[in-house]
């Protein structure tokens, strides 16, 4: 069982997150109160292990803005949100996916995608909203020779649900290990610890 800690802003944050587990770290690169520079990412993951992957988030990018910032920010792979690059970016993508009650167009999207990882709507900002999705709506029956992420709401209290729920490849989690806005280190070492535990 994979984890995703995203929105990482500082050096502790990341330092926290990968020293507990974490296998995935990702840096917000759209409009967002997470949003950080490509060179301070570069920065403070200096010390982060190869096996720990590093994953920028882009809203609706375009192929050069993803290149540009894959380069100064040393990522591992990509996140996108809204509309999908039509070109394949030099490294792997998730295909980020909002789910709606009643609406299926997602399944062709998640079908291309190697890597696809479903949230709720967007709000005010295209992920890390604090909200799930209708768990019901999704069956991932169709997709279960994809690396499917479990994102939107997930905290220490109903990640175990979600893994029962979903037997996903990751779950990922940002607004779930914040206190008033901001990463609260000792809620990403309990996420991290529950969402490893066996079911």
């Amino acid at each position: 069982m994979k984890v995703k800690i995203c929105g990482l802003k500082t050096k502790e944050a990341v330092d926290t997150a990968v020293n507990n587990g974490a296998d995935f770290i990702g840096f917000v690169f759209a409009k967002s109160k997470r949003r950080i520079a490509p060179e301070l990412v570069r920065e403070i993951t200096t010390d982060v292990p190869l096996d720990v992957k590093k994953v920028g988030v882009f809203v609706s990018p375009t192929l050069d803005e993803v290149e540009m910032t894959v380069k100064a920010a040393g990522l591992d792979m990509i996140q996108i949100h809204g509309e999908q690059l039509i070109e394949t970016p030099s490294v792997p993508c998730i295909s980020a996916v909002s789910v709606n009650k009643g609406n299926h167009r997602f399944l062709k999207t998640a079908k291309a995608a190697e890597y696809v990882l479903f949230d709720a709507p967007p709000k005010q900002y295209a992920g890390g909203n604090g909200e799930t999705f209708d768990w019901e709506t999704l069956d991932l029956k169709p997709l279960k020779d994809r690396k499917v992420f479990i994102a939107g709401g997930l905290t220490v209290e109903n990640v175990q649900k979600a893994k029962k729920v979903f037997d996903p490849y990751a779950v990922d989690v940002s607004s779930g290990v914040e206190t008033n806005g901001e990463k609260d280190l000792e809620k990403i070492k309990q996420f991290l610890q529950r969402a490893k535990e066996e079911i």
